[in-house]
């Protein structure tokens, strides 16, 4: 089998360790023998359909998601608007999962129109939102929690049709308000969890990857692996989260 990785503007929007979900994505595939092939996807670049089975998009700041949205909606929308409905699995995080929504408002400028494949819209706050965050996943996902850090000031709200990520736990959210984190339609999903996100969080990691191979090749089941050290590092995490900062 080929897992061909779809990583949206590498250079631009790859905040806070972000590649290190690349490395995830394309290590587990290789521990188990089935091949990963990552493309990187440019500024400029018209994408086509069927490029790749799984999307990233990672965070940035707002002017870097002021200089990739009008080339994200040129040059790249019809293809992954085409592409998630085939079944590719498309994961944004941060500035990312702002961008497949409908739009970003930051507090000075314009909006930043994102292009509408998950129907949550961001504005921002007047506080930043920054710490550790743990995250009980919606058990219609998988039954899991997400450690994680998160660092932004965009309120993040959802809309009809949409469903979130999972409750927060330890940290404040989509917006610091409802207790809700992340969202996800089908096989498309949004969160501001970086740190990054799926080294330490093994069982989505393999979700995802499962969901992404089993669209291409049908009713498939990952090998177990030796996940020792993964889920020492998601321990470490939950720990650090739940300890109270000195002052």
């Amino acid at each position: 089998m080929i897992l061909n990785i779809g990583w949206l503007y590498p250079k631009q929007m790859s905040t806070y360790g972000d590649r290190g979900n690349i490395l995830t994505i394309a290590k587990r595939c290789e521990w188990r023998g089935i091949k990963a092939k990552l493309i990187e996807i440019e500024p400029g670049q018209i994408l086509k359909k069927g490029t790749a089975d799984f999307y990233f998009f990672g965070g940035g700041q707002d002017q870097a998601q002021s200089l990739v949205a009008e080339d994200l909606k040129k040059n790249k929308k019809s293809a992954l608007s085409h592409d998630t409905e085939a079944g590719a699995v498309l994961l944004g995080v941060c500035g990312g999962y702002q961008l497949i929504g409908h739009f970003y408002q930051p507090t000075v400028g314009k909006e930043i129109s994102g292009i509408g494949l998950l129907d949550v819209y961001t504005e921002a706050g007047e506080r930043r939102m920054i710490g550790n965050i743990v995250v009980e996943t919606d058990p219609k996902l998988v039954k899991t929690e997400l450690v994680g850090f998160e660092n932004h000031s965009g309120r993040t709200f959802l809309q009809k049709g949409t469903s979130h990520l999972g409750k927060v736990l330890i940290g404040y959210g989509n917006n610091g308000e409802d207790r809700l984190e992340g969202a996800w339609k089908r096989n498309i999903f949004g969160c501001y969890l970086h740190g990054p996100l799926l080294p330490k969080n093994p069982r989505f990691a393999d979700f995802l990857i499962e969901k992404a191979l089993r669209s291409k090749y049908g009713a498939i089941e990952l090998a177990p692996l030796e996940d020792s050290l993964e889920l020492l590092a998601h321990e470490s995490a939950f720990k650090r989260s739940k300890e109270v900062p000195k002052i």
